[in-house]
Formats: structure tokens, sequence, C-alpha cells
């Protein structure tokens, strides 16, 4: 990759990033405001976004109420601000009222290889060792081996058991198989409570990476009672050299400075957005690289292989509790193969690339690609958040 030097920046505006019937839906905003000392939580009226910390401080308890949506719609708020205003600040900086990542307490979870195309990237990754040269040989061969004997297969079904007892035989077997296909997904965690970032702001990648891509995502809102409350966009950064070399690697190819952007909003679940409305999702992928290249790509939750509400059992239950919520990933279709850099080598990020993640009912989530050490530093975390709160007189 290129230096990060200053490049031009998106613009952003309100008509850019809100949802097509943004004037139906109750959306959920964090917003960085130095005049109150910290985080606050909002509600996204329109083209403006009106403070509700005094009646919820944190995203948390604002989805653990059962009028939530009420609250969004109708609520008196504080102060308000212009969402152009906010989506026009400058990323990173801390002077400016801003917004940040939609969720805060709730820790950030992932589901992987939940489609069967992204399933077979993860076994080449594993079968190329994270080698980006070997890409095109191994992918032939593992399509071809592999591929059509996982179509239909439900996974932890009888199919599914015989299907991996037919790739063990070969010598074909993989651990992105026995959680692609096996009885239990795999579901592992993103990033720190607070960590994420949210649209406009700054993403990263690992200096040492040379294999790597975005992965749009629909992103789960889950209170402590293991209710999903609402659904956002959100960008699960894959480092696919380092994962490659082995998976125990995930924590380095995935939880780094700025790797995990989440947002623009959180839109609630209500009479008119449902979890059969969130089964039906189309996200888009819009990849515009400083040198004019341009990646398009698509993702669709109908072609998911373990149902959402699945994957949140998996997450939550007797086994797991999450007292102050999470957000859960819950996986991509999305896989680039298409060369960029080299013949046979698949794409890759340069510095300075614009990753845009949309859909029609939850906005669009767009963030500019930067080498992870060069990212603005995380700085605030749970305590900071705290003690906010206390200045203000809302603990």
């Amino acid at each position: 990759m290129e230096s990060a030097a200053a490049r031009p920046r998106p613009v952003l505006t309100a008509g850019t990033v809100l949802p097509e019937d943004a004037g139906r839906a109750a959306l959920v905003a964090r917003v960085h405001d130095p005049e109150a000392g910290g985080p606050c939580v909002a509600a996204v009226r329109g083209e403006r976004v009106v403070d509700l910390t005094a009646v919820a401080p944190t995203v948390s308890d604002l989805l653990e109420r059962d009028d939530a949506a009420e609250v969004v719609r109708e609520a008196d708020g504080g102060r308000a601000w212009r969402l152009d205003d906010l989506l026009g600040a400058p990323p990173g900086q801390g002077d400016v009222p801003h917004l940040l990542a939609p969720v805060d307490l709730q820790v950030v979870k992932a589901a992987g290889v939940t489609f069967a195309r992204s399933l077979l990237e993860r076994v080449i990754e594993e079968r190329t060792g994270g080698d980006p040269a070997q890409a095109a040989r191994v992918r032939e061969r593992v399509v071809r081996l592999v591929g059509g004997r996982l179509d239909g297969i439900r996974p932890g079904s009888p199919e599914a058991a015989k299907a991996k007892e037919l790739l063990l035989a070969e010598g074909l077997w993989s651990q992105y198989l026995e959680v692609g296909i096996g009885p239990d997904p795999e579901v592992f965690t993103k990033a720190p409570v607070l960590s994420a970032v949210g649209t406009g702001a700054d993403i990263g990648v690992l200096r040492a990476s040379v294999w790597n891509n975005p992965e749009p995502e629909a992103v789960l809102v889950v209170d402590s009672r293991g209710r999903v409350r609402g659904a956002t966009l959100g960008n699960d950064v894959n480092l696919r050299d380092v994962e490659g070399r082995s998976a125990l690697l995930l924590s380095r190819a995935k939880d780094n400075n700025a790797s995990c952007a989440i947002g623009p909003f959180v839109r609630l679940l209500d009479d008119g957005f449902g979890i059969d409305a969130v089964r039906g999702l189309d996200i888009d992928l819009r990849v515009e690289g400083p040198d004019g290249y341009v990646l398009r790509g698509s993702s669709s939750l109908r072609e998911i292989s373990r149902d959402v509400l699945d994957l949140v059992s998996a997450t939550y239950g007797a086994h797991h509790q999450y007292p102050d919520g999470f957000a859960l990933f819950t996986g991509t279709l999305f896989a680039p193969t298409e060369d960029r850099r080299a013949a046979g080598e698949g794409f890759t990020h340069e510095y300075g690339d614009t990753v845009r993640i949309s859909s029609p009912r939850l906005g669009a989530l767009v963030n500019t690609v930067v080498p992870s050490e060069e990212a603005p530093p995380w700085t605030s975390g749970v305590r900071a958040l705290m003690r906010s709160l206390a200045r203000r007189g809302l603990l």
C-alpha cells in the first residue's frame, strides 16, 4: 500500500446517509459533543439530531426500555444539531461535534462463515497459508472439489454430517467448513466495548497486511434479555493474509485500531421494520480508490445459511449473558476475488480507499481506509464515559 497521505474526503450529507424511508424510521445516533464533555445519545428526526441523554444516558439504557421507539420519536430532548454539520466534521477532531458509532456499552460480537460463498473463501485463505499469490490456483481446486457439495445444505443437518464424512475421506475438511455447515456457528468478539468507529471516520488496516478486504454486514443490536431491538450496518474489516496463516490469529486479523465500523444509526424494530425486514435486507458495497479504481459488490441476508435469530441464540442464553446487551455482526456473502494489484492475487485495499456500505432501510456507512497505526488512537473507554456522565449528573 502507498503511504497514507492527506487525501480528499467523501462529502457526506443527510441525503447520502439516511435510509430511504427515514421519515418512518426510529433512528438512534451517538454524538460526540465537546460542549457537553462527552458522548450523547440522540434521536435522528429528519435532518435534526436531538439529544436524549437526559432520558437515556447510554444507548444500552435506551434499548432496555420497551418504549424505546416511542422515546426516539417523541421524547423531549435537549440541544439539537444539524445532521449535515455532524457529517461534515473532520474525522478524529475532538473539538467539534461529530457522529460516533451508534452503540456504546454493548459487547461487539461477530458471526463468521455464515454464507456459502464466503465460506469457500475462508477455506482458500487457509489452503494458501495467507499467500495471495496462490489464491487463483487454490480457488479453482477448492471450488471444483468442494463447492457443489455444499449447495442447499442446512448447517447441523444429517446432510451436512454426511458431507463432512465425504470431505474428511478426501482430505478436504477444514475448520471453516466445521463452523460453516457444522452444528455450531463461529461467534467471536470483534472489538472491545466503545472502540468501534462511526460513519465518516477513518477505518484501519494493519500496515503489515498485504491481503485484506472490507466485510459489509448487517449488525443486530440486542438487549440484555436477548431481544433484537434494532439493526445497523457494519464493516468487519478482515486481514486475509493474517487469518490465512492460522485461525488462532483471528484476533490479530480482526481487532486492531479503528478496524470495526458501525453505523450510521441504529434503526429500532417497530411495526414498520420487524425481524422479517431484517431477514430481507440487501447490502451494497462500493470501494473507490484514490487512483480511480472502483469495486462494487452486494450481499443479501436472504442467502444466509443460519437464521439471524439462531445466531443470536448461539451468542446469548443460559450459556452466556450480556448485562449491557451486544451488537452482533451477522456475516457477509461478499468475498472479493477481483484482481487489483496483480493477476491471480485478488482484491486488497489501498490507503485512501473510500468504503461505502449501504442498505435502503439502514442508510450508508462510509469510511476511509488508513493504516491502523495512523488512525486516531482509541482513548475514550468505559471510565471516560462514566466520568463524563457523572459530571453531567446523569448517573
